[in-house]
């Protein structure tokens, strides 16, 4: 059963990426302009799935083998058949704690759309909380249902980015230095 469970934030979960783009930075070197820790375990205090997001900037998506050579040499599995075109996917091997790596193009409009969301999260913890009161709120009506528990994040999604993006225009948010 892959039955979605929300934990209380837990402060390991900055320490753990700290860990894996450590590894990832020696493994990739130069190829990444950025790694970063995305998702909702990179906002203090939001209860969220224990999975690691973390986003890796590049400057193309090809070759491909630049990034997933070395990625799967450190043990992460490439997702092929990832329908999201604008990234490259790669998960943990079968069995090891949830991975999720993101490689998007330095600049793209996906790459810089996850670094806003977690800004804005972690600066605005009203609209953090309202996120997290949705996200459990899904999580308990769709327990063992991943894709409706996703797809039912969408409306509070989409109307925290807008606000996100009217806040970004405010104040000329720009992304911060890379994570590692």
């Amino acid at each position: 059963m892959n039955e979605i469970i929300i934990e209380e934030y837990s402060y390991k979960w900055p320490q753990m990426f700290e860990q894996i783009a450590e590894e990832i930075r020696r493994g990739l070197g130069d190829v990444a302009i950025r790694i970063d820790h995305i998702g909702s375990t990179s906002i203090q205090d939001l209860a969220a799935k224990p999975i690691i997001d973390i986003q890796i900037s590049v400057n193309s998506l090809e070759p491909l083998e630049l990034f997933k050579q070395p990625l799967e040499e450190l043990g992460y599995v490439y997702r092929e058949n990832n329908p999201e075109k604008t990234k490259r996917y790669f998960r943990e091997q079968p069995g090891n704690k949830r991975i999720h790596i993101h490689v998007r193009k330095f600049g793209s409009w996906h790459q810089q759309f996850a670094l806003l969301f977690r800004d804005y999260l972690r600066t605005h913890s009203f609209e953090a909380t309202l996120y997290e009161r949705e996200k459990i709120r899904l999580s308990e009506l769709y327990r063992d249902n991943r894709i409706a528990y996703v797809e039912g994040k969408n409306k509070i999604f989409w109307e925290i980015i807008y606000r996100a993006d009217r806040w970004a225009g405010r104040t000329g948010w720009e992304p911060g230095e890379s994570d590692a």
